[in-house]
């Protein structure tokens, strides 16, 4: 579908709406069922979902696990490293050519050694970052990164400026990046969540089932999972695959178009595994269901198929930017649990594109007159 413009996806939304802590115990949420092939839609809770899976569906699930990529710096030039100036904050976004010992020039795959546990290898470690105020920022210059009791704990030198606060660092070598972080930094709330982390964000903005680390967002919608509803649908007949996106820098950079034709969207890392590809090529070969668990879940997927052309996907690594909006031909995601997403973003667009704009846009106007709770800590909706 061609002439669409961004702001055919703008709803009115009031901030009191926008859900600024999440729910006191997982799986509480409310959760609109919407039928894409008449447009109803009926309110319901997250409880209810084993129960609207058949057996042998595919629940299809992101296990992307958040850092903590939030950090804070002081400015200092080269000659004038004594002399820190004022607080700038740091999101990293992506790693960028991470080298490994004895590597050759092309880095091995970051997950393979992002997800675990062991320190991170020797050689350059470059992020992909937003930095904020940017202006302040030039090339050349290191930033500071001190602990909770002033000392050094990360240093890194700008070594690219991009637009929109974009920058590229090279981090000074430690022991053991991750450690670090994991230290000094802040898991990266939304910019809609107007407060400053907690200790519970640690828990509660993480899926029960992750564990490959690397994003820098949560897949909200398995927000909502417990150990007892992914119990419940096993029990069921469900049979659950699991697959790596890890969520980078397009989750927080806005559309800066009028047309939708004119979106591109940033790259981000996946991994699927040779289990989650034999687990969906079998559903298709019996026309099972495939339900995916997020918006990355179907990014993922539909990307995976594309590149298939037809044929059994096979376990690998890569990097997507596949932008879906209305007109896209779904071939493999036959339903999807979602968050409610952002006016004009590029999520609205994927979930008009599975179940028709004018249908999730009445939806929404739904879901606002209902007061269910917006986006990463809110409410969801099933699409069937």
């Amino acid at each position: 579908m061609t002439g669409l413009r961004v702001v055919d996806f703008d709803y009115d939304l009031p901030a009191e709406l926008i859900a600024q802590q999440p729910q006191a115990e997982r799986g509480q949420s409310r959760m609109l069922v919407m039928n894409r092939a008449t447009g109803t839609v009926r309110d319901s809770a997250f409880a209810e979902f084993p129960s609207l899976l058949n057996p042998g569906d595919l629940l299809v699930l992101n296990d992307t696990r958040v850092i903590p990529a939030r950090l804070y710096a002081h400015r200092t030039l080269r000659r004038e490293r004594e002399k820190p100036t004022g607080r700038i904050e740091v999101m990293l976004t992506e790693p960028a050519s991470p080298q490994m010992p004895g590597a050759p020039s092309i880095p091995r795959p970051f997950a393979e050694w992002v997800g675990n546990d062991e320190p991170q290898p020797a050689g350059e470690n470059l992020w992909r970052a937003l930095v904020r105020p940017g202006r302040k920022v030039a090339i050349g210059e290191i930033l500071v990164f001190p602990d909770s009791t002033g000392a050094v704990a990360l240093e890194a030198e700008v070594l690219e400026r991009g637009q929109f606060g974009e920058r590229l660092l090279r981090f000074k070598p430690v022991d053991d990046f991750f450690a670090v972080l994991d230290r000094i930094g802040h898991i990266p709330l939304p910019p809609y969540i107007h407060r400053d982390d907690e200790a519970a964000d640690r828990e509660r903005y993480q899926t029960v089932f992750s564990h490959e680390r690397g994003s820098v967002a949560a897949p909200t919608a398995g927000l909502h999972f417990t150990p007892q509803v992914l119990y419940a649908l096993t029990t069921r007949g469900v049979e659950i695959a699991r697959l790596t996106l890890h969520v980078g820098l397009g989750t927080f950079a806005p559309l800066r178009v009028e047309q939708v034709d004119e979106v591109r969207l940033h790259r981000e890392r996946y991994t699927l595994s040779a289990s989650a590809a034999d687990a969906i090529n079998r559903a298709v070969a019996d026309h099972r269901r495939i339900v995916a668990v997020g918006t990355t879940v179907v990014r993922t997927l539909e990307h995976c198929a594309l590149a298939a052309d037809g044929r059994p996907l096979s376990p690998h690594s890569g990097e997507t930017e596949i932008f879906i909006s209305p007109g896209f031909q779904f071939r493999l995601v036959s339903a999807l649990l979602t968050n409610f997403h952002l006016p004009q973003s590029s999520l609205l667009m994927l979930v008009s594109a599975f179940a028709g704009r004018e249908q999730v846009l009445a939806a929404y106007r739904h879901a606002v007159e209902q007061n269910y709770r917006f986006f990463s800590y809110g409410d969801c909706m099933f699409l069937v």
